[in-house]
């Protein structure tokens, strides 16, 4: 499960060969979700809406790049690194 990018003491990762619709985890300490990354809804588990907010905030400026690394790791591909939200 490559790690795509981590800020906030959250971590994004996708896994390769993952299920449509395109989407990311997200682990932030005890929780876990994933978020479909074309309208940015979590579609699997739960964040605190501050975490989610990051994430969304952070997905919205990266969503082409997120997309991107979505089809390599289709294909078992590494992904790119993506810039943290915040450093």
């Amino acid at each position: 499960m490559p790690e795509i990018s981590r800020f906030l003491g959250i971590v994004i990762y996708m896994y390769f060969k993952d299920h449509n619709p395109p989407h990311l985890h997200v682990v932030y300490e005890k929780y876990e979700a994933s978020i479909e990354i074309k309208d940015l809804k979590i579609i699997k588990g739960s964040l605190p809406p501050r975490i989610l907010g990051f994430v969304v905030e952070w997905a919205m400026i990266h969503q082409d790049e997120l997309l991107e690394n979505w089809e390599a790791v289709k294909y078992l591909k590494t992904p790119k690194k993506i810039e943290p939200l915040i450093s």
